[in-house]
């Protein structure tokens, strides 16, 4: 074990900023609930939409959109859990899906459920 250990401690990779700057957005994006779209993240990052796209493709292999997506979901499956009273249509909203039908699709393919269904099991 301690072979190989210092086989690849001594073949660690450069630390990459941009990796770095990658997790820092993510980690935005997560303690953010009101970032709901890349088109408003991306001037508060002083960037543009086209470079957190390429950004994220490289060094988190799914786009800022999906990530954006993935935590604001997934903080509906916390308030189900925690017994909140949800109104889907002003969720969809708050959350920034034009409507609830597009909100109900992401959630399926998030969670391979409606989220009245999700809400009903939990």
């Amino acid at each position: 074990m301690d072979t190989v250990e210092r086989f690849l401690r001594g073949h660690l990779p450069n630390s990459d900023p941009k990796a770095f700057e990658a997790a820092d957005i993510v980690a935005t994006i997560a303690a953010k609930p009101e970032i709901t779209r890349v088109s408003a993240l991306a001037p508060d990052l002083g960037t543009t939409v086209r470079r957190l796209q390429r950004l994220f493709a490289e060094y988190v292999g799914v786009g800022p959109k999906w990530v954006i997506r993935r935590y604001r979901l997934h903080e509906v499956t916390e308030r189900l859990a925690n017994g909140a009273e949800i109104d889907w249509a002003s969720l969809a909203a708050e959350l920034g899906y034009a409507d609830q039908a597009h909100f109900v699709r992401d959630f399926k393919e998030m969670f391979g459920e409606s989220p009245t269904w999700y809400a009903e099991r939990y």
